[in-house]
């Protein structure tokens, strides 16, 4: 990990001006995210419940070290954690402030939100957030909805998250009040489907009489074949920790997105096979161990930094 000033000279984007956020959960994500920021410049009063690593003492005292017009980024548990929080900003916040939910929310929540907020005359936006544990350093992928000003008046914070170069390859407004969550949704839905089919192949490599090396041959998909990803990368990682991923017992939770987009695709009449394939996976993993779901725990662990269930536990 690189200094400060090194990260610094990476995060800052030409053009981004410095502004002053509060940050409401310091987890894993939480945590990284207030270090990107602060490392580029940007002023960062953090809550949260853990006082060894909160900048404040309550929500409202948060809220007493910002100047209006003030942002707020929420990064605490969907459902209800996410609207009692927001619910509360409401009450402590003033007109033309702003709240950010960069939490997996349900999509169906944000209309909820925004209106509990929207009578208060607060604006919201709803951000949808990739880069799990890797993205104080590599940056995360932003899906953003809400207003187009509301979104401009935050861009400087979304150009900080997002990895360097071209925005747009690292970052995206969506739509309206929503439309962030739903696209993280859809992508965390794919992101189950391309780990089963690592995940499946690693089983097949495994149980094969042919191949005596199945991580070498992994780590040779890296580069030059059309399966080359960071997921990839990952997976060899773990790989290179573990050879045969017996550390780890089989057993994948999921953390409610795969669901929500099989929702809407029986919703939308929109046939998603491998999606559901992937989700049916994990549940079975509930019941019975396997080396294809070792590999999706490993995955989980490595990119999200997910509990694993270690043999014998």
């Amino acid at each position: 990990m690189g200094g400060s000033t090194g990260v610094e000279q990476r995060h800052v984007k030409k053009g981004n001006s410095m502004v002053q956020l509060g940050l409401v959960g310091l987890g894993k994500m939480g945590f990284n995210m207030r270090e990107r920021l602060r490392a580029a410049g940007h002023e960062v009063v953090g809550y949260d419940r853990n006082e060894a690593v909160s900048d404040s003492s309550s929500l409202a005292d948060m809220v007493s070290k910002l100047q209006a017009p003030r942002t707020v980024w929420v990064m605490v548990p969907a459902g209800t954690p996410t609207r009692e929080t927001i619910a509360e900003l409401g009450e402590l916040l003033s007109e033309g402030d702003l709240v950010i939910d960069g939490g997996n929310s349900k999509f169906t929540d944000d209309k909820h939100n925004s209106e509990v907020l929207a009578a208060k005359k607060i604006g919201y936006l709803d951000c949808g957030v990739s880069g799990g544990v890797w993205g104080k350093e590599n940056g995360y992928g932003l899906m953003v909805g809400g207003a187009a000003e509301d979104v401009e008046r935050a861009m400087p914070i979304f150009d900080t998250l997002r990895p360097d170069g071209p925005r747009e390859e690292g970052f995206s407004h969506a739509g309206s009040v929503g439309a962030g969550h739903y696209a993280k949704m859809i992508h965390n839905g794919i992101e189950y489907g391309v780990m089963q089919a690592f995940a499946e192949g690693f089983e097949l490599l495994e149980a094969s009489k042919v191949v005596t090396d199945v991580p070498a041959v992994i780590k040779g998909w890296q580069r030059g074949t059309v399966v080359r990803s960071w997921l990839l990368e990952l997976l060899v990682r773990a790989l290179d920790e573990d050879p045969d991923l017996d550390d780890l017992e089989g057993y994948v939770e999921d953390s409610g997105e795969g669901r929500w987009t099989l929702e809407e695709a029986i919703n939308n009449a929109v046939p998603a096979p491998v999606i559901s394939a992937a989700l049916f996976a994990r549940f079975t993993s509930r019941q019975k161990d396997s080396a294809a779901m070792r590999a999706v725990a490993a995955l989980r662990n490595q990119f999200g930094g997910h509990a694993v269930k270690k043999v014998g536990q």
